[in-house]
């Protein structure tokens, strides 16, 4: 049965190219979610946040499951975790938090 090891040179989630691109967009996310009018709505800069972590947090939790059909699972909920942080993004830049530059 082939598992989530046998992809070459990976060996720890932390060596996915994904999760370390998603690791570095939390921290951005966070940032621009505590400024401003984005800070005091704390409904959606909750939200946010917690679809950024959810991202990173799906890639390393499917990783480690060790079978390729649940770090398939895991990715679909990742992705789904993106849509769900572009879609926040969109509400933000529609009520003013952020500008056309920072979405």
């Amino acid at each position: 049965m082939a598992t989530v090891e046998t992809l070459g040179k990976i060996r720890r989630f932390e060596d996915l190219i994904a999760w370390q691109k998603a690791r570095q967009l939390t921290p951005k996310i966070y940032r621009i979610s505590r400024h401003g009018e984005f800070g005091k709505d704390f409904r959606l800069s909750g939200q946010i946040q917690g679809a950024a972590v959810s991202i990173m947090s799906n890639i390393a939790e499917g990783f480690e499951r060790g079978g390729l059909g649940e770090f398939h699972q895991f990715l679909s909920t990742a992705k789904a975790s993106c849509a769900e942080l572009r879609s926040q993004l969109y509400v933000a830049l529609d009520v003013g938090y952020i500008d056309a530059r920072t979405f």
